[in-house]
């Protein structure tokens, strides 16, 4: 029982470790051999916290996979033409209202799958899409026709004022000072705003948001 615990424990940290190395990605964001190496080293992992005999070869083969991951992502950070080979390349499956089914065939793209991935971002009127691409790491990239796409300010010729980040400055009734330092703020002028909107102690607040223009949304604990 103690050695299964005490591979279990190197298990973990070995797979902590290599995905340290390995860097953070959404799973939508794995292309697929990133894919295929994260499920081959969990296997590997998982025999390595009931190898009680040899417990160094699964270390070893997990390390060695991370290594090639590792050494991958380097080759195609530093030599992009390296890329096409190992990522793949994005395959256009429409244009200019033109399905390119070679193109289908070649990505391993069916219509039925295509018709999904296109509800999915929303279109489901595909005469509404002027190309549609499909990304080596499996996600379909859309760009509407012009008269499809959301109206922006610009093409209503309206002036917007710049956005500003809303940040923390209350959770769970405790005050961030850290958060309203930053922003250039005392806990003194928050206290002051509170009392302003109703508030005499600030654990009577859930959240408390601030941007940089002083502009307070507050959610009450309830």
């Amino acid at each position: 029982m103690l050695k299964v615990i005490l591979t279990s424990i190197l298990s973990a940290i070995a797979l902590f470790v290599i995905a340290k190395l390995l860097g953070h990605k959404q799973m939508s964001q794995l292309d697929f051999f990133d894919y295929i190496t994260g499920i081959t080293i969990g296997s590997i992992a998982a025999e390595l916290a009931t190898e009680l005999e040899q417990p160094l070869k699964p270390l070893i083969a997990m390390l060695v996979y991370g290594a090639i991951t590792v050494v991958l992502t380097f080759v195609t950070s530093k030599f992009p033409k390296t890329r096409k080979f190992i990522n793949g390349t994005p395959t256009i499956i429409m244009n200019d209202g033109k399905l390119y089914r070679k193109n289908m065939k070649k990505a391993k793209l069916d219509l039925s799958e295509f018709l999904v991935m296109c509800r999915q971002e929303g279109y489901f009127n595909i005469s509404d899409i002027h190309t549609a691409v499909f990304e080596y790491n499996g996600r379909l990239t859309v760009l509407p026709k012009s008269a499809k796409r959301p109206a922006t300010p610009t093409d209503l010729k309206l002036m917007c004022e710049p956005e500003s980040i809303n940040v923390e400055v209350i959770m769970d009734g405790r005050i961030l000072e850290e958060n309203l330092l930053r922003m250039g703020f005392s806990v003194k002028w928050l206290e002051k705003q509170l009392k302003g909107k109703g508030y005499n102690n600030p654990k009577e607040i859930f959240l408390g948001l601030c941007n940089q223009n002083g502009e307070l949304t507050l959610f009450k604990t309830e």
